[in-house]
């Protein structure tokens, strides 16, 4: 009988713990269950932030997506192709008429900056030179023409009052035009990027008449070059038929300290075959090639830009000049550009003419800065 009791005291013990672990359990659910709710918006957020962070992560290759060109440049792009009549309509309307009588349109900023960016590769001048832009049709700079005068003075001497002069130097603007002929199975090639190769040929076509005007123009119609200019000085070579040493050395001393430490030599490609094979009296070769990755190929420490409009070496001829070109010489390039596209003139071959005019000036504005040299004895 005690024996049973205790039985029953037990089990009625364990219950009593079996109902206080439950609570215990019931409660702790009830904790869990109010934090994950609380703390459910820190989670989201955490794994919003792990995708974005992966995202971030992959590489830029796998991501083929490009900018949309302005709608000036698609409306051009479409000109090219299809010409006016056959443009979307809304096309049509983004595109500015040029203001002349043949029809043409300005081109879009981006294409005349493209074109103008390639100049460089015909017309080695414009690499030299100082470029600007303008919407005027002249550019007046102010030029220098004198320089005050100091003098020693005693004490109580009067002193003797100067001052610098200055004149003006006007820069006109000159018209340039060219054409192009694209077959008209290539502007129907939607693979085929025709404003690239338009610009292409229109910056070889511009950069071919720009190089020559340049350099050797007379003013009429065209800029007044650089190797025509009045007022720059002269070395000899030294020889009545050829460059020698002695005539390169002079020639870059003879110009003012200034000038001559930022200069640069231009020739044509025969003249500079000549001066590769100057050699000293030990049959070394003078000019010595550069053989450090990305250094130009120097003639006594300077640069050489090489220019095919240049004269060759000749008795009387000025094949080299050299100097300060971004002093010397301003070119400024007048904003607009516009195309003309002709379908007609070319309809039996199959292809359509692009014509493109663009307005240029240039001058040298400190003949000082440049000294040529001149091929003759004494």
């Amino acid at each position: 009988m005690t024996a049973l009791l205790q039985l029953e005291t037990k089990s009625e013990a364990n219950e009593d713990e079996a109902a206080g672990f439950d609570e215990v359990k019931a409660a702790l659910d009830a904790l869990t269950g109010d934090f994950q709710k609380k703390t459910a918006p820190l989670a989201d957020l955490t794994e919003r932030l792990a995708k974005l962070e992966a995202k971030a992560n992959r590489p830029a290759a796998n991501d083929n997506r490009q900018e949309e060109p302005a709608i000036e440049r698609k409306a051009f792009a479409s000109f090219l192709k299809f010409g006016e009549q056959r443009m979307p309509a809304e096309e049509a309307k983004a595109l500015v008429v040029a203001d002349d009588t043949r029809g043409g349109y300005l081109a879009p900023a981006e294409f005349s900056t493209e074109i103008i960016r390639n100049l460089v590769q015909f017309s080695p001048v414009r690499q030299a030179a100082r470029v600007g832009s303008t919407a005027a049709s002249s550019v007046i700079l102010p030029k220098r023409t004198g320089t005050p005068t100091a003098s020693w003075v005693g004490e109580t001497e009067t002193r003797t009052g100067t001052e610098s002069a200055y004149g003006q130097i006007e820069i006109p603007i000159h018209e340039m035009a060219a054409y192009v002929d694209v077959s008209v199975q290539l502007l129907e090639d939607a693979a085929v990027n025709v404003e690239a190769e338009v610009a292409s040929d229109l910056a070889e076509e511009f950069g071919r008449l720009e190089g020559s005007s340049l350099l050797n123009g007379d003013g009429v119609k065209k800029p007044l070059g650089l190797m025509s200019a009045t007022g720059i000085d002269f070395s000899v070579s030294g020889s009545a038929a050829a460059i020698t040493a002695d005539g390169l050395i002079d020639l870059v001393y003879g110009l003012p300290a200034f000038y001559r430490n930022t200069g640069a030599f231009m020739m044509n490609g025969t003249t500079l075959a000549a001066l590769r094979k100057l050699k000293d009296g030990q049959g070394n070769y003078l000019w010595q090639p550069s053989y450090a990755a990305g250094q130009p190929e120097t003639i006594l420490s300077r640069p050489v830009v090489e220019a095919v409009d240049m004269p060759d070496i000749a008795a009387g001829t000025f094949p080299v000049v050299f100097g300060d070109f971004m002093r010397a010489f301003r070119i400024y390039d007048r904003a607009a550009m516009s195309i003309l596209r002709d379908p007609y003139s070319l309809a039996t071959t199959g292809k359509v003419r692009f014509h493109a005019r663009r307005r240029v000036g240039a001058a040298t504005v400190q003949s000082e800065a440049v000294r040529k040299l001149k091929i003759a004895a004494s």
